[in-house]
């Protein structure tokens, strides 16, 4: 790009997030619109599709200029559509012919209008820096200054320099209250905790990102303390959480302890107001094999960087080949915390990540390991478990990482053709059958049957559309690509509670998140670039849900951790996501 073209981009950018924020503070949190769609808007030359959820009697859509208020395009409504997961009834309005760049909002008679959008060719640029840049936020140990973060600046907090091993965690080097030093790291979620089992997706999710868009992230400025380092911004803070994690392996042993955290939930304050002792907890078989993938992917990708990471690539397959060792020696270690508890003071009542079937595990860690490696010992275990079944990714459910990691690396030398064939054909016919099952409703990738309304759904759409970029990425064929940016306008406002599922980005979007630091400190917005969980049809919190139908069991007020909270393994797939497409338009 030369010098001209890069100015004038950059101008654009400029005028488009001024717009955004113009047209944000304008509309505020108004009364939800009945006309579902993308609120950040679309690409010229993508699909762009809204929903009517009104039982209106017009057969026709407009879309009108935000700043003339004239009818630009005229297009007709579908017929109507019976949502499978709620009392809804939709129609459709696809204006994927209408191209041309500016601000508008689609007039439905008898409706309304829509919120206000963009189309533009650098219409993601603002929300996928928001989403990649919130980790930022989630930093454990550090302060965070106004030129960094803005209005959300913060006192250093949880410093976890004098952390306690739980008598769970005891051994004979490091008995009951030992002390280690284990900072750095990401707050998990809304609470102040840090957990191996839920950084191991985040961390492989965000080192995905960057492996298979390497040009695109070296570019992508954060505006972090590390910015404008040798590292691509993604990878400075991907490395921020794993320098914790390498703390949190037992240097005498190589098990990996499973959490640092308080002994349960602290208020929601901010960081620098919390003084609770801090633990580490138990060691566990699934916290080893995440950590050893973990580690044995970090090796792969910061190899390159060696000049700026003396010894660094090597530090984490060490760390990884001793986990890996630990837990062959360990294979059944599981963590139950209503076990603990019996038998260990202080109780300790902070998530659990429990997970008894560590199938997945052991073949995400043996694949990530021989990658690296070349060394057969891992295959043993890599072919017994290969034929496994696998799914969707989750923070229990990491198989699939597995097959990224062979998709990414189809080395003849490590895969016969036969592996090598099942895994392409199984996950192109995983990606068909999710373009085949989708919410017709609201034509979205999202919604194969009710269970994709679970505790983190969102995470379910972000990681389905991660899915389809990948086999878009062996097949080229525009379908995949399609399907991922649906989930995409999904997350960004085409669905059910009419919501904007990212803080700070669209025109609806929470304001009210289950995250401690946005409660706790006086600014209104809440921290940018959160994904909030998502509708739950289970409403474990049992707060007040305006709606309880599968797809609409969202509310946005702070004590739904159940449908409002943040986590990383989240946000990761989000990142992804957008990134992704933002880089392939």
């Amino acid at each position: 790009m030369n010098a001209k073209n890069a100015l004038n981009k950059s101008l654009r950018l400029i005028l488009l997030i001024t717009l955004l924020w113009v047209t944000q503070g304008s509309f505020g949190q108004q009364s939800i619109s009945s006309i579902r769609l993308n609120q950040v808007g679309f690409f010229p030359d993508s699909k762009k599709v809204a929903i009517l959820t009104d039982n209106v009697n017009s057969k026709n859509f407009y879309v009108v200029s935000e700043k003339s208020k004239d009818t630009i395009y005229k297009g007709e409504l579908s017929q109507q559509i019976q949502s499978e997961y709620s009392s809804l009834v939709t129609k459709i309005a696809d204006f994927s012919k209408f191209k041309k760049e500016g601000i508008y909002y689609l007039f439905v008679p008898g409706a309304g209008n829509s919120y206000p959008f963009f189309i533009d060719n650098n219409v993601f640029d603002n929300v996928s820096k928001l989403v990649t840049k919130a980790f930022y936020y989630q930093r454990s140990g550090v302060d965070l200054p106004e030129k960094y973060a803005g209005k959300w600046h913060r006192a250093l907090g949880y410093p976890d320099t004098a952390v306690l091993i739980h008598p769970s965690a005891a051994s004979k080097d490091r008995p009951s209250g030992f002390v280690i030093s284990s900072p750095k790291g990401w707050f998990d979620a809304g609470d102040y905790n840090k957990y191996i089992i839920n950084s191991g997706i985040t961390v492989a999710t965000l080192l995905s990102a960057y492996e298979d868009y390497p040009n695109y992230y070296k570019d992508l400025n954060l505006n972090i303390p590390e910015s404008g380092n040798a590292l691509p911004d993604i990878l400075d803070e991907t490395l921020y959480n794993i320098d914790w994690m390498l703390t949190m392996q037992d240097p005498n042993d190589g098990g990996v302890y499973v959490k640092c955290t308080d002994a349960d939930f602290n208020a929601m304050i901010l960081p620098e107001l919390a003084t609770r002792t801090r633990y580490v907890v138990q060691k566990s078989t699934a916290a080893a094999l995440d950590f050893a993938a973990d580690m044995a992917y970090a090796s792969r990708i910061f190899k390159p960087f060696e000049k700026e990471l003396p010894g660094f690539s090597v530090k984490c397959l060490t760390a990884a080949r001793s986990a890996w060792n630990w837990a062959i020696k360990h294979p059944d270690i599981y963590y139950d915390q209503t076990i603990l508890n019996k038998s260990f003071d202080p109780d300790i009542t902070t998530g659990e990540y429990g997970d008894s079937n560590l199938n997945d595990e052991w073949l995400w860690a043996a694949t990530e390991l021989l990658i690296t490696t070349k060394d057969k010992q891992y295959t043993k275990i890599f072919n017994e478990r290969i034929n496994d079944a696998i799914d969707i990714p989750g923070w229990s459910e990491v198989g699939m990482l597995a097959y990224y990691a062979i998709l990414k690396n189809q080395d003849a030398t490590l895969f016969t053709n036969r592996i090598l064939d099942k895994v392409r054909s199984s996950t192109v016919a995983m990606a068909d059958k999710l373009l085949e099952n989708g919410n017709i409703a609201f034509a979205t990738v999202m919604g194969q049957s009710k269970e994709d309304y679970i505790w983190g759904s969102n995470s379910v759409a972000a990681n389905q559309g991660i899915l389809l970029l990948k086999v878009y990425n062996i097949r080229h064929d525009k379908k995949y690509l399609d399907g991922a940016l649906a989930n995409l306008d999904y997350l960004l406002g085409r669905n059910a509670t009419g919501y904007c599922f990212v803080t700070g980005a669209g025109t609806k979007s929470p304001i009210h998140p289950h995250h401690r630091i946005s409660e706790g400190d006086a600014v209104t917005e809440p921290v940018p670039g959160l994904l909030v969980g998502g509708p739950n049809y289970g409403m474990q919190d049992k707060s007040f849900y305006p709606h309880t139908a599968p797809e609409a069991a969202y509310t946005d007020i702070t004590a739904s951790y159940a449908s409002n909270e943040i986590a990383i393994n989240w946000n990761a797939p989000m990142v992804y996501l957008i990134n992704a497409i933002n880089y392939h338009y």
